[in-house]
């Protein structure tokens, strides 16, 4: 398999395992579960030039993906995190850091440490191990992030429930403003950073 094969089949099953199994026709279970060979066989059905395609690439696909974003059981195989439809997802909820990031844009931290962050239009708030991992995700739509740490200690002892997903990737359904304090733009972590993104775009 090609990285292009593998990264076109690396969207395909974002597709499917995250927000739309019904295109491709594939039986997914409340736990976000799909056979990995029902889904090679309807993928090569609907894309002829994947007749080669078998359940065991998806295995392959997996578990070289960096981030963690599935999961495989024997023939099972489900998205970690990113979903919008609804699902109950069986996640860990053990090992959890005593602090955990998110990003949003600077003008918004007012409102998030007065209203809390909630999913929005996706079934989970997404949570990053570390500064520089939630840098980067927030990064993806916004200039230069600002950070939000959650004192997950505190959380947690108080009921809310944190899943563990990817291997940098942590899920809530939402998080109370009382856990949640801004790390000052002048952080070492985020200087740093911010310096980095600075050079490449002088490039």
């Amino acid at each position: 398999m090609s990285d292009r094969e593998s990264q076109s089949l690396g969207r395909i099953l974002a597709l499917v395992l995250r927000h739309a199994p019904e295109k491709f026709g594939v039986d997914m279970d409340i736990n976000g579960w799909v056979n990995t060979r029902e889904l090679s066989e309807a993928i090569s059905n609907q894309r002829r030039h994947y007749h080669w395609l078998r359940g065991w690439h998806f295995e392959a696909i997996a578990n070289s993906d960096e981030k963690g974003r599935y999961q495989v059981e024997g023939e099972m195989i489900r998205a970690t995190y990113g979903h919008s439809i609804e699902l109950e997802l069986d996640l860990p909820t053990d090992d959890i850091p005593d602090a955990l990031y998110w990003p949003c844009e600077p003008d918004e931290v007012p409102t998030i440490l007065e209203f809390g962050i909630t999913a929005g239009d996706r079934q989970h708030v997404h949570l990053s191990k570390t500064i520089e991992k939630a840098m980067e995700a927030g990064h993806v739509r916004i200039d230069r992030p600002a950070i939000i740490e959650v004192d997950t200690t505190r959380a947690i002892a108080d009921g809310n429930t944190i899943f563990r997903a990817g291997k940098s990737v942590f899920l809530t359904t939402d998080m109370p403003s009382d856990y949640l304090y801004q790390v000052e733009s002048d952080d070492p972590v985020i200087t740093d950073i911010v310096a980095r993104w600075e050079a490449e775009e002088e490039e």
